[in-house]
Protein backbone atom coordinates (compact mmCIF):
# COMPACT_ATOMS: atom_id res chain seq x y z
CA UNK A 1 0.00 0.00 0.00
CA UNK A 2 2.99 2.31 0.46
CA UNK A 3 3.75 2.79 -3.24
CA UNK A 4 0.22 3.93 -4.24
CA UNK A 5 0.18 6.41 -1.34
CA UNK A 6 3.52 7.88 -2.35
CA UNK A 7 2.48 8.00 -5.99
CA UNK A 8 -0.66 9.94 -5.01
CA UNK A 9 1.39 12.45 -2.97
CA UNK A 10 3.88 12.88 -5.83
CA UNK A 11 1.13 13.33 -8.40
CA UNK A 12 -0.53 15.96 -6.21
CA UNK A 13 2.69 17.93 -5.86
CA UNK A 14 3.37 17.88 -9.60
CA UNK A 15 -0.19 19.05 -10.23
CA UNK A 16 0.23 21.88 -7.70
CA UNK A 17 3.56 22.91 -9.23
CA UNK A 18 2.08 22.97 -12.72
CA UNK A 19 -0.85 25.09 -11.55
CA UNK A 20 1.38 27.53 -9.70
CA UNK A 21 3.82 27.91 -12.61
CA UNK A 22 1.02 29.26 -14.78
CA UNK A 23 -0.09 31.76 -12.12
CA UNK A 24 3.02 33.95 -12.35
CA UNK A 25 6.18 34.52 -14.29
CA UNK A 26 8.01 31.87 -12.30
CA UNK A 27 7.03 29.36 -9.63
CA UNK A 28 9.40 31.06 -7.20
CA UNK A 29 8.39 34.68 -7.97
CA UNK A 30 7.01 36.75 -5.10
CA UNK A 31 7.51 37.48 -1.41
CA UNK A 32 8.76 34.64 0.79
CA UNK A 33 9.63 34.00 4.42
CA UNK A 34 12.13 31.68 6.08
CA UNK A 35 11.73 30.81 9.76
CA UNK A 36 14.71 29.35 11.61
CA UNK A 37 15.02 28.40 15.25
CA UNK A 38 15.23 25.59 17.73
CA UNK A 39 13.67 24.04 20.82
CA UNK A 40 15.18 22.65 23.99
CA UNK A 41 13.11 19.66 25.08
CA UNK A 42 12.78 17.46 28.13
CA UNK A 43 11.20 14.23 26.96
CA UNK A 44 11.43 10.43 26.96
CA UNK A 45 14.90 8.96 26.36
CA UNK A 46 13.41 6.90 23.52
CA UNK A 47 9.92 6.20 22.21
CA UNK A 48 8.06 4.34 24.94
CA UNK A 49 10.58 5.10 27.71
CA UNK A 50 9.61 6.02 31.27
CA UNK A 51 12.87 7.95 31.85
CA UNK A 52 13.80 11.35 30.48
CA UNK A 53 16.57 13.24 28.67
CA UNK A 54 17.27 16.74 27.35
CA UNK A 55 17.43 17.19 23.56
CA UNK A 56 17.39 19.85 20.83
CA UNK A 57 15.01 20.05 17.87
CA UNK A 58 15.41 22.48 14.92
CA UNK A 59 12.58 24.70 13.65
CA UNK A 60 12.58 25.33 9.88
CA UNK A 61 9.75 26.65 7.72
CA UNK A 62 9.75 28.21 4.25
CA UNK A 63 6.73 29.63 2.45
CA UNK A 64 5.11 32.55 0.68
CA UNK A 65 4.26 35.73 2.56
CA UNK A 66 0.54 36.03 3.17
CA UNK A 67 -1.65 38.88 4.25
CA UNK A 68 -0.95 38.10 7.90
CA UNK A 69 1.11 36.03 10.29
CA UNK A 70 0.47 32.28 9.98
CA UNK A 71 0.12 29.99 12.98
CA UNK A 72 2.84 27.37 13.34
CA UNK A 73 3.59 24.71 15.94
CA UNK A 74 6.79 23.24 17.31
CA UNK A 75 5.46 19.86 16.16
CA UNK A 76 5.52 20.90 12.51
CA UNK A 77 8.18 19.19 10.43
CA UNK A 78 10.52 21.36 8.37
CA UNK A 79 8.33 22.41 5.46
CA UNK A 80 8.20 24.20 2.12
CA UNK A 81 4.78 25.58 1.19
CA UNK A 82 4.12 25.29 -2.55
CA UNK A 83 0.53 26.49 -2.28
CA UNK A 84 -0.18 29.18 0.34
CA UNK A 85 -3.57 30.90 0.49
CA UNK A 86 -5.63 32.43 3.30
CA UNK A 87 -7.39 29.15 4.13
CA UNK A 88 -5.08 26.47 2.75
CA UNK A 89 -1.39 25.57 2.61
CA UNK A 90 0.24 22.49 1.09
CA UNK A 91 3.76 21.46 0.26
CA UNK A 92 6.75 19.35 1.13
CA UNK A 93 7.58 18.29 4.69
CA UNK A 94 10.58 16.48 6.10
CA UNK A 95 12.31 15.80 9.38
CA UNK A 96 15.61 14.46 10.63
CA UNK A 97 15.34 11.21 12.58
CA UNK A 98 18.03 10.70 15.23
CA UNK A 99 19.58 7.31 15.85
CA UNK A 100 18.59 5.00 18.71
CA UNK A 101 21.70 3.20 19.94
CA UNK A 102 20.94 0.23 22.16
CA UNK A 103 24.21 0.74 24.05
CA UNK A 104 23.04 4.16 25.26
CA UNK A 105 20.25 2.92 27.54
CA UNK A 106 20.02 -0.17 29.72
CA UNK A 107 16.32 -0.74 28.95
CA UNK A 108 16.96 -1.30 25.21
CA UNK A 109 20.28 -3.13 25.45
CA UNK A 110 20.12 -6.13 23.11
CA UNK A 111 17.65 -4.53 20.69
CA UNK A 112 18.66 -3.60 17.15
CA UNK A 113 19.92 -0.06 16.68
CA UNK A 114 17.78 2.42 14.74
CA UNK A 115 20.00 4.29 12.28
CA UNK A 116 19.82 8.05 11.89
CA UNK A 117 17.88 9.06 8.82
CA UNK A 118 14.94 11.15 7.68
CA UNK A 119 11.25 11.16 6.88
CA UNK A 120 10.16 12.92 3.70
CA UNK A 121 6.69 13.60 2.37
CA UNK A 122 4.05 16.31 2.31
CA UNK A 123 1.77 18.39 4.51
CA UNK A 124 -1.61 20.11 4.31
CA UNK A 125 -2.78 22.97 6.53
CA UNK A 126 -6.43 24.05 6.61
CA UNK A 127 -7.64 27.21 8.38
CA UNK A 128 -11.44 26.84 8.70
CA UNK A 129 -11.55 30.00 10.86
CA UNK A 130 -9.06 32.69 11.83
CA UNK A 131 -8.39 30.94 15.16
CA UNK A 132 -8.19 27.24 14.15
CA UNK A 133 -5.61 25.30 12.16
CA UNK A 134 -5.91 21.67 11.06
CA UNK A 135 -2.69 19.97 9.90
CA UNK A 136 -1.84 16.61 8.40
CA UNK A 137 1.58 15.26 7.45
CA UNK A 138 2.43 12.06 5.55
CA UNK A 139 6.11 11.09 5.52
CA UNK A 140 8.10 8.13 4.20
CA UNK A 141 10.93 6.83 6.34
CA UNK A 142 14.41 6.87 4.80
CA UNK A 143 17.22 4.76 6.32
CA UNK A 144 15.88 4.77 9.91
CA UNK A 145 12.81 2.74 8.96
CA UNK A 146 10.82 1.92 5.82
CA UNK A 147 7.37 2.81 7.10
CA UNK A 148 4.88 5.58 6.38
CA UNK A 149 4.06 7.98 9.23
CA UNK A 150 0.96 10.19 9.38
CA UNK A 151 0.75 12.96 12.00
CA UNK A 152 -2.59 14.71 12.55
CA UNK A 153 -3.20 17.76 14.72
CA UNK A 154 -5.70 20.53 15.40
CA UNK A 155 -4.86 23.77 17.18
CA UNK A 156 -7.03 26.54 18.54
CA UNK A 157 -5.12 29.76 19.14
CA UNK A 158 -6.00 33.12 20.68
CA UNK A 159 -4.18 36.27 21.76
CA UNK A 160 -4.43 36.70 25.52
CA UNK A 161 -2.36 39.91 25.28
CA UNK A 162 -1.19 42.03 22.31
CA UNK A 163 2.03 40.01 21.88
CA UNK A 164 1.17 36.76 23.69
CA UNK A 165 -0.67 33.83 22.12
CA UNK A 166 -2.09 30.74 23.80
CA UNK A 167 -2.65 27.65 21.64
CA UNK A 168 -3.41 23.97 22.01
CA UNK A 169 -5.28 20.96 20.74
CA UNK A 170 -5.28 17.22 20.04
CA UNK A 171 -2.58 15.19 18.26
CA UNK A 172 -2.52 11.67 16.81
CA UNK A 173 -0.05 9.45 14.95
CA UNK A 174 -0.62 6.52 12.59
CA UNK A 175 2.20 4.43 11.11
CA UNK A 176 2.67 1.33 8.99
CA UNK A 177 4.45 -1.83 10.15
CA UNK A 178 7.89 -0.66 8.94
CA UNK A 179 7.84 2.05 11.58
CA UNK A 180 6.27 -0.13 14.30
CA UNK A 181 8.82 -2.92 13.87
CA UNK A 182 11.79 -0.52 14.00
CA UNK A 183 10.76 1.16 17.27
CA UNK A 184 8.54 -1.36 19.05
CA UNK A 185 9.29 -4.80 17.58
CA UNK A 186 11.28 -7.50 19.41
CA UNK A 187 12.31 -10.54 17.35
CA UNK A 188 13.58 -13.86 18.72
CA UNK A 189 17.24 -12.84 18.66
CA UNK A 190 16.51 -9.50 20.32
CA UNK A 191 14.34 -11.21 22.92
CA UNK A 192 17.17 -13.56 23.88
CA UNK A 193 19.67 -10.68 24.09
CA UNK A 194 17.45 -8.19 25.91
CA UNK A 195 15.19 -10.35 28.06
CA UNK A 196 12.06 -8.73 26.57
CA UNK A 197 9.18 -10.84 25.29
CA UNK A 198 8.95 -11.33 21.52
CA UNK A 199 6.65 -8.88 19.79
CA UNK A 200 5.85 -8.59 16.07
CA UNK A 201 3.73 -5.44 15.54
CA UNK A 202 1.58 -4.50 12.57
CA UNK A 203 0.78 -1.00 11.45
CA UNK A 204 -1.85 1.06 13.22
CA UNK A 205 -2.47 4.00 15.48
CA UNK A 206 0.62 4.75 17.57
CA UNK A 207 -0.44 7.55 19.91
CA UNK A 208 -3.10 10.09 20.78
CA UNK A 209 -2.64 13.14 22.96
CA UNK A 210 -2.81 16.85 23.45
CA UNK A 211 -0.39 19.76 23.41
CA UNK A 212 -0.35 23.41 24.42
CA UNK A 213 1.99 26.38 23.98
CA UNK A 214 2.35 29.94 25.21
CA UNK A 215 4.09 32.10 22.60
CA UNK A 216 5.54 35.58 23.02
CA UNK A 217 6.08 37.56 19.84
CA UNK A 218 8.97 39.76 20.99
CA UNK A 219 9.19 41.52 17.62
CA UNK A 220 7.70 41.05 14.15
CA UNK A 221 10.51 38.58 13.44
CA UNK A 222 11.43 37.04 16.81
CA UNK A 223 9.17 34.63 18.71
CA UNK A 224 9.73 32.55 21.84
CA UNK A 225 7.47 29.97 23.45
CA UNK A 226 7.03 27.51 26.30
CA UNK A 227 5.19 24.28 25.54
CA UNK A 228 3.98 21.04 27.08
CA UNK A 229 2.60 17.85 25.54
CA UNK A 230 1.13 14.57 26.64
CA UNK A 231 0.67 11.51 24.45
CA UNK A 232 -0.74 8.10 25.24
CA UNK A 233 0.78 5.16 23.35
CA UNK A 234 -2.01 3.03 21.89
CA UNK A 235 -2.44 0.11 19.52
CA UNK A 236 0.72 -1.57 18.28
CA UNK A 237 2.95 0.88 20.18
CA UNK A 238 1.16 0.62 23.51
CA UNK A 239 1.05 -3.20 23.35
CA UNK A 240 4.79 -3.55 22.73
CA UNK A 241 6.74 -5.61 25.26
CA UNK A 242 9.26 -2.76 25.40
CA UNK A 243 6.53 -0.43 26.65
CA UNK A 244 4.70 -2.97 28.81
CA UNK A 245 7.77 -4.45 30.54
CA UNK A 246 10.23 -1.54 30.74
CA UNK A 247 8.55 1.64 29.61
CA UNK A 248 5.32 3.56 29.90
CA UNK A 249 2.29 4.25 27.72
CA UNK A 250 2.26 7.80 29.12
CA UNK A 251 4.71 10.12 27.38
CA UNK A 252 5.29 13.67 28.66
CA UNK A 253 7.29 16.40 26.95
CA UNK A 254 7.92 20.06 27.77
CA UNK A 255 10.40 22.75 26.79
CA UNK A 256 11.09 26.18 25.35
CA UNK A 257 11.76 27.40 21.82
CA UNK A 258 12.84 30.48 19.89
CA UNK A 259 12.62 31.30 16.18
CA UNK A 260 13.40 34.18 13.83
CA UNK A 261 11.49 34.95 10.63
CA UNK A 262 13.35 36.35 7.62
CA UNK A 263 11.50 37.99 4.74
CA UNK A 264 12.79 38.16 1.15
CA UNK A 265 11.57 38.53 -2.44
CA UNK A 266 12.37 36.59 -5.63
CA UNK A 267 11.81 37.74 -9.21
Amino acid sequence: MRKPALALVSASFFSIIATESHAGEHLWSGDWYLTLGGAGISGPKFEGADSRKLSFSPIISLGRQGSGSRFSSRNDSASLAIVDTDMFRAGIAGKFVPARDSDDYRDIKGLSDVKWGAELGGFVDVYPTDFVRLRGELRQGIRSHDGLVADLSADVFTDIAPDIQLSGGPRARYATSGYSKAYYGVNAEESAASGLSQYDPDGGWQSVGVGTALTWKATEQLSTSAFAEYSRLVGTAGDSSLVQERGSRNQFMFGVSASYKFGFSLD
